[in-house]
């Protein structure tokens, strides 16, 4: 009989419990996010997507050499006499096979990095082409993909940026 009540009261006691915290948060701002008109920002350590500034770029292959996935190639581009310049030609990006590790953005020795993690945490990739992610001269931080079918190079479709211009780290 004493067994009865005593489990009587704890469930009664942990129901109580309950209700209580639901009683507080009720009255507290709700915290929804409107997506995805609305996203939210992460930490400064998240480690998104790889971006690119071929303008910062001095073509060391440092990143080339310390990516553990093999997933980044680049070409030293050549002035008229057909000599390496100390700029970068074209550089690449195989998303498919890049598991994130920094280790490409540590190597670099720039100030700013010419290749860093930015914010964005939705990367679409529609077809294994676009998994491919190409920069050269002029072309935007998020790169372009080399399309077999046009033979040209395009700009990813339904990406949705965080932010225009991603914070670097120096």
């Amino acid at each position: 009989m004493i067994s009865y009540f005593g489990t009587i009261y704890r469930n009664t006691k942990a129901i109580l419990q309950g209700h209580w915290i639901t009683l507080r948060y009720m009255f507290k701002p709700s915290v929804t996010v409107h997506y995805p008109d609305e996203k939210l920002v992460p930490f400064e350590k998240f480690r998104g997507a790889l971006l690119f500034d071929a303008g910062t770029c001095i073509s060391c292959n440092l990143c080339v050499k310390a990516c553990p996935s093999n997933c980044i190639q680049l070409e030293n581009a050549t002035n008229e006499t057909g000599k390496k310049v100390a700029k970068v030609a074209w550089y690449s990006i195989d998303f498919g096979k890049c598991n994130f590790c920094r280790l490409c953005e540590e190597a670099c020795p720039t100030k700013p990095k010419s290749v860093w993690h930015s914010l964005d945490y939705e990367v679409v990739f529609t077809k294994r082409d676009e998994m491919v992610r190409c920069w050269k001269k002029d072309f935007p931080f998020a790169g372009k993909y080399w399309d077999t079918k046009a033979k040209d190079f395009l700009e990813p479709e339904g990406q949705i940026h965080i932010h225009d211009v991603e914070p670097r780290r120096n």
